[in-house]
């Protein structure tokens, strides 16, 4: 079967519960955690709501991708219980190809509790158990081979071993949005693999992660490596033909080597939840450079209506746009 994109990472239920019980802390000494979210030790902490959803960056990427009209698959591993069947189904009440899914006999199915405070900031604790399982075989090799992109999120487990197999395949554009394990291991552990990407996203803190792990930029001190442009072109100069940065409120930059793109937020109905929206923006900008012939001024427009429309709503998926809609 011919695709446009496979999406390649996790999948998982999320379990949001919203409070307003936290206080915003400002740890601006420490560039890698800037903001806190506290809470009284050992006090018990009301819950107001409480709400079920599916997510994982992939699987969020898929529905996003799905919903804009492409033809889509997910690759990831998910365990043989009630959670992966519905996760399963969920995959293809959307429209998501759910056939490329490994199904583990020693994992639980990914799953998440993400406490959202009253501004719809969000943290997330997970669990990657059946995740840790997924391996990049000839199968799905074969199926790669037969799409035009292949859309990358966090991956854990063997993920050097599945990395390596995907950038093997030849004559497809790769879009990659690296998780916590692949931005710890560095800018030149995973060099040789941005030179073969075609865009490149990731959010400010995660650039900054990835600058500081370079030692020709860990050095350049806090007011370098939080101006924007200045990232921007370290994160290009790993090798990827477009780097984008999103940086919450402050809109989302791209830059192709000759010009620096920005796109501003667009004003959402309303602030409730902001889980999913950076794989909401990653993953329509992917479709609006596949859409809209690689114009890259529409593509980032697309992430932002998709982004403010996910944002109006509880769980990374619920809000997102259809083809229709846009």
């Amino acid at each position: 079967m011919k695709y446009d994109f496979i999406t390649i990472g996790g999948a998982a239920e999320d379990i949001e519960f919203v409070t307003d019980a936290g206080i915003l802390i400002n740890n601006k000494k420490d560039i890698l955690r800037q903001k806190l979210l506290a809470f009284e030790y050992g006090a018990k902490i009301e819950i107001d709501k409480v709400h079920n959803n599916f997510g994982g960056g992939s699987a969020n990427a898929a529905v996003c991708l799905a919903r804009l009209g492409l033809c889509v698959a997910n690759i990831g591993a998910i365990g043989g219980d009630e959670r992966g069947r519905r996760v399963l189904e969920n995959f293809k009440k959307q429209g998501v190809d759910n056939s490329l899914e490994q199904i583990t006999k020693t994992g639980a199915t990914s799953f998440s509790f993400i406490l959202v405070s009253e501004t719809g900031e969000r943290i997330i604790f997970f669990s990657r158990e059946a995740e840790k399982e997924l391996r990049i075989t000839e199968k799905e090799l074969r199926s790669l081979k037969n799409a035009k992109w292949a859309y990358i999120t966090a991956l854990s487990g063997r993920w050097r071993d599945n990395i390596k197999n995907i950038f093997s395949v030849n004559g497809i554009k790769i879009a990659w949005n690296p998780g916590n394990a692949q931005l710890q291991s560095g800018a030149r552990s995973i060099g040789k693999y941005l030179k073969k990407t075609e865009i490149l996203i990731v959010n400010k803190d995660e650039a900054i992660e990835l600058a500081m792990s370079d030692a020709g930029h860990n050095k350049k001190g806090i007011i370098f490596l939080n101006n924007i442009k200045n990232l921007l072109k370290i994160i290009y100069s790993y090798g990827s033909k477009i780097a984008v940065i999103t940086d919450g409120k402050n809109g989302a930059f791209a830059y192709d080597g000759k010009k620096i793109y920005f796109q501003g937020i667009i004003k959402e109905k309303k602030r409730v939840d902001t889980t999913g929206v950076g794989d909401a923006f990653g993953s329509s900008f992917a479709a609006g450079m596949e859409l809209y012939d690689g114009d890259i001024k529409k593509a980032m427009n697309l992430g932002a209506r998709n982004s403010a429309s996910v944002i109006a709503e509880i769980g990374a998926q619920n809000g997102l746009l259809s083809k229709k809609n846009i």
